[in-house]
């Protein structure tokens, strides 16, 4: 079985698991539950670094999928996917920052740019979830 052409419904999922995650780390650091937050948001690292490697190894193996819908929905679609790319894109520094001050015990920066980092994280994840949704499902 050629596992390529599965790699987009395998990165939905690890997007849908990556914003479970993310709702569970904010949870917890709601409740003060520092190694919980840690664990779900270090989880949530680690299945979005999983993600990155088959989206990288999909688009780089396989030809571009082009978006079936027509009507209003097209640039609904289009701009999900360009609002979805560019915050990915600002995401991915924020994400790799706010780690490594979690990690370092730099609790009050840490805060600072997790404010702003969640929730583009969790867009990114979502909308990815949306993205593939209407590129593989709705309007297939």
């Amino acid at each position: 079985m050629d596992i390529i052409p599965q790699l987009p419904h395998v990165n939905a999922a690890l997007n849908a698991v990556a914003s479970l995650l993310l709702v569970a780390g904010r949870v917890q650091i709601a409740r003060r539950r520092i190694a919980a937050h840690r664990a779900a948001m270090l989880a949530a690292f680690g299945v979005s670094l999983l993600f990155l490697a088959s989206y990288i190894a999909y688009h780089v193996s396989a030809p571009i999928f082009e978006f079936r819908g027509h009507g209003p929905v097209r640039p609904v679609y289009y701009a999900l996917l360009i609002s979805h790319v560019v915050l990915a894109a600002i995401a991915t520094p924020l994400v790799l920052v706010t780690v490594w001050r979690g990690l370092h015990r730099d609790d009050v920066r840490h805060r600072r740019w997790a404010r702003w980092t969640w929730p583009v994280w969790m867009y990114v994840s979502v909308t990815g979830v949306v993205v593939y949704l209407m590129l593989y499902r709705i309007y297939r």
